[in-house]
């Protein structure tokens, strides 16, 4: 696989956007969050996106400059419309209307409909820790997850978040789905022409598959059972229901062309500003002091080092902003030929020594 700057990819991803019509603050943001996710290891929601949300641009089913409004607004609480925007301005725009509310009231509650794939929620978690808050992100999805005893995709993977701000620049960020592994990493494994671990999803006929391309016809599989797919339908409540989104399989999905109407995602986002709680500084040492002696817990064997959530994000986005950002050879093309439709040239490949490229982390 060719490897490329960080620098390079964001500054492509923008020219495409803003070549689409795109205004330049929205494509800050989508490109940032892209290739951040790039950045730290989350390839599945990285710039390997593009070319889908460009697609749904250009066919329409996505606004390109969307007119975000608050369409509820209570000390506490926001309702936002996303006016079918790409869901990373649209979070983001929540998010910023969020955190003011939050400094002012201690907490906020946001609730979103009328969105689209937001890529990492993990990404809207670290923007509020960057203000000392603390945040909780929920997002719904195309059917993923069958209901347990099911074998038809009914929920979302419905990703669940958690940010909290420690006094330094590595914050603990806890980004999971709650389906065994997130969709998206099945989507890019079909795109790469990989099989899956067999333990990931279910075919149409309820079977173990190891095809990825079966396994999106199926069911991916919930975290922990019953009882991740009790959590899918919690966040299938909050984002879908108590938004006003659509919910379970009436989510649209980004990638079937033959569907027409508007996906109409829903998120939701808890925000607590820390100092309306506690004093920061003792928040700050109290967070500390937990995550040190949770991390001198003594080790197994074969674990060199206990790491609490966040940390290998900060270390593996360190080691790739030396090294670059690889891609595979399918996604480098549809970049490449993304890049030709708008006459943006994609940028040249790092030429690197690859037994040299790691950093230890």
């Amino acid at each position: 696989m060719n490897t490329y700057n960080e620098s390079d990819l964001k500054e492509f991803c923008e020219k495409v956007l803003e070549k689409m019509g795109m205004r330049k603050d929205y494509s800050e943001v989508v490109a940032d969050s892209l290739v951040k996710a790039n950045l730290e290891g989350t390839d599945s929601h990285g710039i390997s996106r593009l070319p889908i949300y460009a697609k749904r641009f250009m066919d329409k089913r996505i606004n390109v400059n969307p007119d975000i409004k608050v369409t509820k607004k209570a000390p506490s609480v926001l309702q936002i419309d996303g006016d079918n925007g790409l869901g990373h301005v649209v979070s983001w725009k929540a998010i910023r209307e969020g955190m003011e509310a939050a400094k002012e009231n201690g907490t906020a509650a946001i609730a979103i409909r009328n969105s689209n794939h937001f890529g990492t929620a993990a990404y809207f978690c670290q923007m509020a820790c960057e203000q000392n808050l603390a945040c909780i992100g929920f997002t719904n999805s195309p059917p993923g997850i069958a209901p347990w005893g099911g074998k038809e995709a009914f929920f979302g993977t419905n990703p669940i978040a958690f940010g909290f701000p420690t006094g330094n620049d590595q914050p603990v960020i806890i980004d999971l789905s709650t389906s065994i592994v997130a969709r998206g990493k099945i989507i890019l494994a079909a795109k790469q022409g990989n099989e899956i671990p067999g333990d990931w999803a279910i075919d149409e006929d309820g079977n173990s598959t190891k095809d990825p391309a079966a396994a999106l016809r199926g069911s991916v599989l919930p975290l922990g059972g019953a009882k991740g797919a009790a959590l899918a339908l919690a966040v299938e409540i909050l984002t879908g229901v108590l938004s006003g989104a659509a919910f379970g399989p009436h989510v649209k999905n980004l990638y079937d062309d033959n569907e027409t109407e508007n996906a109409n995602v829903g998120h939701f986002f808890l925000l607590l500003d820390i100092k309306k709680f506690m004093d920061l500084t003792l928040f700050f040492t109290s967070i500390q002091n937990l995550l040190q002696e949770m991390k001198e817990v003594p080790k197994k064997p074969d674990v060199s080092e206990i790491r609490y959530p966040g940390e290998r994000r900060k270390r593996e986005s360190a080691s790739r902003l030396l090294t670059g950002i690889e891609l595979s050879g399918n996604v480098e093309q549809e970049l490449k030929d993304l890049g030709e439709k708008f006459n943006i040239p994609f940028p040249e490949a790092r030429s690197l020594d690859h037994s040299s490229k790691s950093l230890s982390l």
